[in-house]
């Protein structure tokens, strides 16, 4: 079994946190936005879903969005962040994190550039979160589920632009000491 390194392991939690605590954030915000269109969200998600593209992106694992996924679906059951999905909320935070690694595992071998394949990764994982929350809670048809998935699309690639150049920054620091390819140092 490939083990991560501590500090991997450290990066990894501290984007599941982020991703968490800034949707915290950006939600009063992005209500506003969502209110006045009347769609139910999309925005603070994808932001959140930033995070976990940053980390997979690093990260270079298969698997490690999901696995994120699935600790910010428990850790948001844990601290009552669940939001309208209630008891369903680790499911919404899998499957986008389920899309980022199906997204980064279909670029790996392209010419697209780090922050092209975070931008791809989180425009791609917005819409599946909120398609999501759809099929769970909101069950919206026609324009009104069209102005939803595309208001999360267009906020997954804005924010996917951003974790991008986040990773950029980061890559130089982080990089080397979070890709260690499963072999485990003392």
């Amino acid at each position: 079994m490939k083990l991560f390194r501590l500090r991997t392991l450290i990066f990894l939690a501290l984007c599941c946190d982020l991703g968490l605590f800034s949707k915290r954030l950006i939600g009063p915000a992005a209500n506003l936005i969502t209110d006045l269109l009347h769609i139910p969200g999309g925005i603070a998600t994808s932001l959140s879903l930033m995070f976990l593209v940053v980390a997979a992106v690093l990260v270079e694992r298969p698997g490690c969005a999901a696995v994120m996924g699935a600790v910010q679906g428990g850790l948001a059951l844990a601290f009552g962040m669940v939001g309208s999905m209630g008891a369903l909320a680790p499911v919404g935070y899998l499957v986008p994190g389920l899309a980022i690694d199906l997204a980064l595992a279909a670029t790996r071998r392209t010419a697209l550039s780090r922050r092209d394949r975070a931008v791809l990764a989180n425009a791609i994982a917005s819409p599946c979160a909120a398609l999501t929350a759809n099929a769970l809670v909101f069950r919206l048809w026609g324009l009104p589920l069209l102005l939803y998935v595309c208001v999360s699309a267009a906020s997954g690639a804005v924010f996917g632009l951003a974790g991008g150049e986040l990773a950029r920054r980061l890559a130089p620091v982080l990089g080397a000491e979070l890709q260690d390819k499963g072999e485990a140092k003392p």
